[in-house]
């Protein structure tokens, strides 16, 4: 998922925005998004949880006048002390950026129509909240699963509606010179090390660091192509700021941008997911994604990623596929070491478990690549859509109304999200 980087990055660029204090011209209301922790002995709890958006994405300005800008580098912000000083974000107006969140249900649209009838990129990335509205909600899912419905059928090439998490601070870096926090979307960080202007909400003056951490991408998809990826990273901490291609980039740098991803039609089996295929995405269906331990304990070592679907009161298995001489319908050492010897570098499912049992973040969004066109989801061996109907100019012009749902999220105890 962390692909988007460069186009999130883009689009925050054009609005001129950055992040960390507090300011008071806008306030910030968090749409309310209801999901469910579950245990086999009690069930499902409904959770008051809610969205925040990215900081990237808010206006930046003196803390005293709001119609002065501020930005890196400049005299307000010339380094991590005056900026968290001199400078505040604002709150948003959510729907205005394609977020509309209705009891446990949440829709993410690529484009906005405006008044003039031209269609405005907005790109939408949110990350969930907890009951406190002031820390991200703390996903420890070793040795749980995760589950949730997901609609694609307006997602055509080139799109990419993503559901997945990282290992960012759960109160997004708060501290002396960050005293937003996660109530105002700071603290992002990915597999990608993306070199951002502010990595935990404090200045990266010189754009001199990558922001790294663990990424598991749970759902990245289309209505024509899928997959799911763990992306390990050799590091202690939730963020690890890299410098340099040898510790950012993939050959040698500490996180895994490329992944273990697992894709059926990548595998040769092109009928298994699209529309009025047998994971038909014409219709909403549920995505179960599993993290079993060596153990079947929450001390254990991540050893599987197993995943089902659930469509017309069914269940579908994974695709099983054939690497290394051996059958596999999920994630293992096995395929990953057949499939990803870069994963393995850099720990593999072990290193991705322990992220997992140590708490990571939920993020979700929706983007279009300006560069590549989602080529690597969608085209070639990857799915059945050719080089150039993913590029943004042309989505927008034939399906402008390109948007994903999310509803009914669970996450808990192995067996305890989903009955059929």
């Amino acid at each position: 998922m962390a692909k988007s980087t460069a186009t999130f990055l883009l689009s925050a660029l054009v609005a001129g925005i950055t992040a960390q204090q507090i300011g008071t011209a806008i306030p910030e209301v968090h749409p309310i998004l209801l999901t469910q922790k579950c245990t086999l002995a009690d069930g499902c709890k409904t959770l008051n949880t809610s969205l925040v958006a990215d900081s990237l994405r808010r206006p930046f300005h003196a803390i005293d006048d709001s119609n002065t800008r501020c930005y890196l580098g400049s005299a307000l912000c010339s380094d991590a002390e005056s900026c968290a000083k001199n400078c505040a974000l604002e709150g948003l107006d959510y729907p205005g950026m394609g977020v509309f969140a209705e009891g446990d249900t949440l829709t993410l649209n690529q484009w906005l129509k405006q008044a003039d009838g031209k269609y405005q990129t907005v790109s939408p990335r949110v990350y969930l909240v907890a009951e406190d509205d002031k820390n991200y909600e703390d996903f420890r899912l070793l040795n749980k699963e995760l589950t949730f419905d997901v609609d694609v059928s307006k997602l055509v090439c080139g799109m990419n509606g993503a559901l997945y998490l990282s290992e960012m601070e759960i109160d997004g870096g708060r501290g002396e010179l960050n005293a937003a926090g996660a109530q105002y979307g700071t603290g992002y960080c990915d597999a990608q090390c993306p070199t951002l202007d502010f990595i935990n909400g404090e200045a990266n003056i010189g754009n001199k660091y990558g922001a790294c951490c663990n990424e598991m991408d749970i759902w990245e998809a289309n209505a024509l192509a899928q997959t799911h990826t763990p992306h390990p990273c050799v590091v202690d901490r939730a963020i690890y700021k890299c410098q340099g291609e040898t510790e950012c980039g993939q050959p040698e740098g500490v996180c895994d941008k490329w992944g273990c991803s697992y894709n059926p039609y990548s595998h040769g089996f092109k009928e298994y997911y699209g529309r009025d295929l047998t994971v038909n995405t014409n219709k909403k269906f549920t995505v179960v994604t599993q993290f079993i331990t060596d153990n079947g304990k929450d001390d254990g070592t991540l050893s599987e990623i197993k995943r089902v679907y659930i469509q017309d009161g069914k269940v579908i298995k994974n695709q099983a596929v054939t690497v290394g001489g051996k059958v596999t319908d999920s994630i293992t050492n096995q395929y990953c070491e057949a499939t990803a010897s870069w994963t393995q570098k850099r720990g593999g499912l072990a290193e991705m478990g322990k992220a997992l049992g140590r708490g990571m973040v939920l993020i979700f969004s929706l983007w279009a690549d300006d560069y590549g066109f989602m080529n690597w989801l969608n085209s070639g061996n990857s799915g059945p859509c050719n080089d150039t109907e993913g590029d943004p100019k042309l989505i927008v012009q034939k399906n402008p109304e390109s948007a994903v749902t999310f509803s009914q999220i669970k996450w808990g105890e192995i067996g305890s999200t989903y009955s059929v």
